[in-house]
């Protein structure tokens, strides 16, 4: 092989496809909490055999996203707010770290820039009230702070607690009043990025993570028994 030459791209294994699929599913909630399945039906679905789906779901099990219910089939399972409040103090304190070390890292114009994107697009759905394009630009400027902060593990143990938030949000995105103080803390944090201000990063970060699991937790108990 040369090195202009390169290798094909790996296809995804029928397991990782199924997996892919109803993790989709779950998290935006066109399977709901409770909702139960056969896995034969998946299959079905899905044009694969039972042992890939099986394989798949023993994955998401795990994850804490289904309950697998011998000769009853797969139910996807509801967020308590106990739940979503000890994923939130996960992910608060975290991100706080994680804003910390992307600060300490001295982050360049083209890191921040990575930032800039999603906050402005935030502000421009804000103006729409385009909830749904809100929602996903906040989601890419989470990811890609934790990305900044240099620190795979600490991007990996946020990614394992994200999945249960993401399936609320989507649940109360046009529910929840406008992220007007949202969307103006990511600027904020954006500037302490930039001026290099760690302490600062990671303060600006723990109350914005903090107050908005409040802001779901309060929905969670609002709304008892149907997430």
């Amino acid at each position: 092989m040369t090195p202009t030459e390169q290798r094909p791209a790996r296809r995804p294994s029928l397991v990782e496809q199924a997996l892919q699929e109803m993790r989709r599913r779950i998290l935006e909630n066109e399977w709901p909490a409770n909702f139960t399945v056969l896995e034969a039906e998946i299959g079905l679905e899905l044009g694969m055999s039972r042992t890939p789906v099986r394989e798949a779901l023993v994955q998401l099990e795990a994850q804490g996203l289904v309950a697998l219910r011998p000769r009853h089939g797969v139910q996807v399972l509801p967020i308590s707010a106990d739940d979503m409040a000890d994923i939130y103090q996960i992910i608060t304190a975290l991100e706080a770290q994680a804003a910390e070390l992307a600060a300490r890292r001295g982050l360049t114009e083209a890191d921040l820039a990575q930032l800039e994107e999603p906050a402005a697009i935030m502000e421009r759905a804000l103006e729409s009230d385009d909830r749904l394009a809100w929602a996903h630009a906040d989601e890419d400027f989470h990811r890609t702070l934790v990305a900044l902060s240099g620190n795979a593990r600490l991007a990996a143990m946020i990614a394992s607690v994200s999945d249960q938030a993401h399936r609320v949000r989507m649940t109360m995105i046009h529910q929840r009043p406008r992220p007007v103080l949202s969307t103006l803390e990511h600027r904020l944090l954006v500037d302490a990025l930039r001026r290099g201000d760690a302490e600062g990063a990671r303060e600006l970060q723990r109350i914005h993570r903090r107050r908005g699991g409040e802001v779901m937790i309060g929905f969670l108990r609002q709304n008892a028994g149907q997430l």
